[in-house]
């Protein structure tokens, strides 16, 4: 990380898992976590896909320092976890791979996912090894313009477990939209999850096997 960190401050492109890239300023870097601005808005990149970034060769004039990080609290080091820790009730965008943008809040955050409220699908389940980036918005703004008391930042009454294998043991029984419902083959009755498997009844009473760790997002409808 050390020549790395020669860019900060620098204008840079960065190319993501899906050959997805950005180019902004690299405004912070940690062994799990890149901070890019845009211009616009500030990206919190996950290392885990990112696949390169290197200085840019073509200088976009527009791009430059203009607002500082929604972040309610300043991070004396900048990590991964950290950074969901610190955007925790503020309104935030996130990218999750092969899924649509989901709009709402980080409430907690676990061993291996974290608890986003999101106004559409209500309480999601998040796996942190897929979530692409984050972008935090400003303390004023809200999900669709919608009165921040209309709805519940921080939901209670919903006791959750530490890693997302026994969350998901625990909703045995319950009908369950694994990475949002595109695939008809993830949305069913959840009947078991053992051995790194969660088994499914789909809405045709097919039993379907899919393995945790490439579950992306759960929300129970």
């Amino acid at each position: 990380m050390s020549d790395a960190v020669a860019l900060l401050g620098k204008q840079i492109d960065v190319q993501l898992s899906g050959k997805k890239t950005f180019k902004g300023i690299l405004a912070d870097l940690s062994t799990d976590i890149l901070v890019l601005f845009n211009g616009q808005q500030y990206l919190y990149l996950p290392m885990l896909h990112v696949h390169r970034f290197n200085l840019s060769t073509e200088i976009d004039e527009e791009i430059k320092f203009s607002i500082e990080s929604p972040m309610m609290e300043e991070m004396a080091s900048i990590s991964y976890r950290k950074t969901l820790v610190n955007a925790k009730g503020i309104f935030s965008e996130i990218h999750v791979a092969g899924h649509i943008p989901l709009h709402g809040y980080i409430t907690n955050v676990f061993n291996d996912y974290f608890a986003f409220y999101s106004p559409v699908y209500k309480m999601m389940y998040v796996s942190l090894h897929h979530l692409q980036w984050l972008t935090p918005y400003y303390q004023h703004a809200t999900p669709y313009d919608l009165n921040k008391e209309s709805f519940p930042v921080n939901p209670t009454g919903m006791p959750m477990l530490r890693s997302l294998e026994d969350q998901l043991k625990k909703n045995a029984g319950k009908l369950v939209v694994f990475d949002g419902g595109d695939d008809p083959m993830k949305i069913g009755v959840l009947k078991k999850v053992e051995n790194n498997l969660a088994e499914l009844t789909t809405a045709s009473g097919n039993n379907v096997f899919l393995k945790l760790s490439h579950i992306k997002t759960v929300y129970m409808p």
